[in-house]
């Protein structure tokens, strides 16, 4: 198990893409709730960086640590990137979609790789452990800003449990479709209670690295994905591309949408978030994130 392998790129912003996927009306009404727990399982996060406040973030004890203590690494490069995402200070350079929500940290990703690798890794297991563990912490949505690297076979087991698990406790989960080029699915993108995440391009259209499939394409949802600025280590920035970066974007609409409907049942956030975004199409590629029209759908339902 590895993230979704993101794209380091120079310049860009992600600025007018709040506008494109309807988050900017959305993020206007509230900046969240601390009700909402968002679970990032990812790498550790730079809680100290000025742009983050510390009391929001959470650490879920386990194998790592959850603070970033080498600046350099790339797993603490990756988590604080997405933490920024969700729950920067709003007027950061990164899109700040929830800081008013709680997140919980749960590592999977060292700071430490072995000789010879870059990119750090996870085993299905350790995904399956982290997935129960911040369910069990009553987080609301999880983060999946990775993908899978290989056949699993017995490994699948443990993930599709830890899916069920979650699922039957109302937790909505989103997860990066993989930036492989391939089409098709993983037991994480075929799973009925996740929705997946294609990257779009600044064309509107699925990056051609993005992972496609019919699970994709039926249950899932484009989102911003081409040269998004967000938090670096330290007081930085950086930017990025790819399906670990999208995969935010759709998991901070949830938490805004989740903060302003605080009594909506899962399965009601998760159906406007997605139905919302267009008819279901038959196709490989879903639809681009429409944070306003999931609102409208939930005030029309909920009130």
């Amino acid at each position: 198990m590895a993230w979704s392998t993101p794209r380091t790129d120079q310049g860009g912003s992600s600025r007018d893409w709040l506008d494109a996927v309807g988050l900017s009306p959305v993020m206007a009404r509230t900046s969240g709730s601390p009700e909402i727990r968002t679970a990032l399982i990812d790498g550790p996060v730079d809680v100290y960086h000025p742009d983050l406040s510390a009391e929001n973030i959470h650490v879920i004890p386990g194998p790592l640590r959850g603070a970033c203590f080498d600046a350099g690494s790339v797993a603490c490069m990756h988590g604080t990137f997405v933490a920024g995402v969700l729950v920067a200070r709003r007027g950061s350079v990164a899109p700040a979609i929830c800081p008013g929500c709680s997140l919980l940290v749960r590592p999977i990703f060292s700071e430490r790789t072995p000789d010879g690798e870059i990119i750090p890794g996870a085993s299905a297991e350790q995904v399956a452990d982290a997935i129960v563990e911040v369910t069990n912490a009553r987080a609301r949505i999880i983060n999946l800003s990775l993908a899978l690297a290989g056949p699993l076979s017995k490994e699948e087991v443990l993930l599709e449990q830890a899916l069920d698990h979650a699922l039957r406790r109302g937790v909505v989960i989103i997860a990066a479709a993989g930036n492989q080029s391939t089409i098709g699915s993983s037991v994480i993108t075929r799973h009925p209670g996740v929705i997946p995440v294609v990257a779009y391009s600044s064309t509107g259209q699925p990056m051609a690295s993005s992972n496609l499939g019919a699970s994709i394409g039926r249950r899932g949802l484009g989102a911003p994905g081409d040269k998004i600025t967000s938090l670096g280590v330290g007081a930085g920035s950086q930017t990025m591309g790819g399906t670990s970066v999208a995969t935010p974007f759709v998991t901070g609409a949830a938490a805004l949408l989740w903060s302003d409907f605080p009594t909506a049942p899962a399965a009601e956030i998760k159906s406007a978030i997605t139905e919302a975004a267009g008819s279901r199409r038959r196709t490989i590629a879903p639809p681009l994130l429409n944070a306003r029209a999931a609102y409208e759908r939930l005030s029309r339902n909920l009130r």
